[in-house]
């Protein structure tokens, strides 16, 4: 899926065990019952019972467990779904994808948006969905958050990498290597090609999605037994690609591009026109994800598509089918085929 480098996130010590009404009981010197009456504001509590069950609550980081009370009564179905809060394609189509997905699972979805430079934000965001009594968690979040180290005590799906997540299941879909395998085989179409050697245009390299195409096409050089040339790390926009374009226009033995996303693409095609090179006259261009305008670029872009709905069709399912039955094994986690489109803007070196 498809912002710059920057400092890595301190480190976050794990978190420990939640408090339970029991040790709120302890504490205030009540019962239990007593403690989920005041907690579900029922009447017919004395005030000063009420005010030490509240203090005791505060002192000790208390939250009502609304999980399992709806696995008491039934289940709530609803999935908590943590998200990067980002109008870029890859993250939007995702969750669009997700909530396609859902309609046929019989699930509801309830989306928690995080924001890329505060690591904090998926804790609170997974605290906030558990809060509501979710059955299940996905968590599709692409950035390196740092040493997050924490617990969900419910199913999770996770759509990407999050090392430091623990969970009674966890599910993953679309891991690092995936990306890998998808940035090889835009490589590898170059070099097919004739071209003796592919440059390449990064994501930023926080994001686990650009570190795999990174490390897929370095794959397919070493192969091939190509030279590898520095990359340029952009930061998804077009604006990123033309100024990557620009500086790759002046390398005179460049005649092929893979660029970490579609986006990029379009920047540094302007910006190799801009130069006085063709494409794919000059140079080859591949880009990534397959966004809707790609197929009417001039010339229409040859692409790596993302299966957005396969992913999440394919996780939610198995998700929903832990959860109702969490002895289910089910199959390994899910690798996917990348599926490359070749379009007008990839052809033969001339030179």
């Amino acid at each position: 899926m498809s912002e710059s480098s920057g400092a890595t996130p301190a480190s976050r010590p794990a978190r420990p065990a939640r408090a339970s009404s029991t040790d709120v009981a302890r504490l205030a010197g009540v019962s239990q019952k007593t403690v989920s009456r005041v907690m579900n504001e029922e009447p017919h509590v004395k005030d000063d019972v009420r005010r030490r069950v509240l203090q005791a609550a505060a002192e000790l980081g208390y939250r009502r467990n609304n999980a399992a009370r709806t696995l008491l009564s039934g289940r709530s179905r609803r999935i908590g779904v943590v998200a990067l809060g980002s109008a870029l394609y890859g993250p939007s189509s995702l969750l669009v994808a997700l909530e396609r997905a859902a309609h046929s699972t019989g699930y509801a979805l309830s989306l928690a948006n995080t924001f890329e430079d505060d690591p904090a934000e998926v804790l609170s965001a997974v605290d906030a969905l558990l809060e509501q009594g979710v059955d299940g968690v996905v968590i599709s979040e692409p950035i390196d958050m740092g040493d997050v180290s924490f617990a969900v005590d419910v199913p999770v799906l996770s759509l990407g990498h999050f090392p430091g997540l623990r969970a009674p299941r966890l599910i993953t879909v679309g891991e690092e290597e995936d990306n890998a395998a998808a940035g090889a085989v835009a490589t590898e179409h170059l070099l097919s090609l004739g071209h003796r050697t592919v440059r390449h245009v990064a994501g930023p390299q926080r994001w686990w999605s650009a570190r795999g195409r990174v490390d897929g096409w370095r794959r397919a050089l070493k192969v091939a037994g190509a030279e590898e040339r520095p990359y340029l790390e952009g930061d998804w926009t077009p604006e990123s690609g033309y100024r990557a374009g620009q500086e790759l226009a002046r390398d005179r033995d460049l005649t092929a591009v893979f660029v970490g996303n579609d986006d990029m693409a379009i920047g540094v095609i302007r910006a190799l026109h801009e130069a006085g090179l063709s494409t794919p006259g000059d140079v080859s261009v591949v880009g990534f994800d397959d966004i809707p305008s790609a197929a009417y670029l001039v010339p229409s872009l040859t692409t790596v598509a993302q299966e957005f709905d396969t992913m999440a069709r394919n996780g939610l399912t198995r998700l929903v089918r832990v959860i109702e039955n969490p002895a289910d094994e089910g199959p390994g986690d899910d690798t996917s085929t990348p599926r490359l489109v070749i379009r007008s803007s990839t052809a033969a070196p001339s030179r």
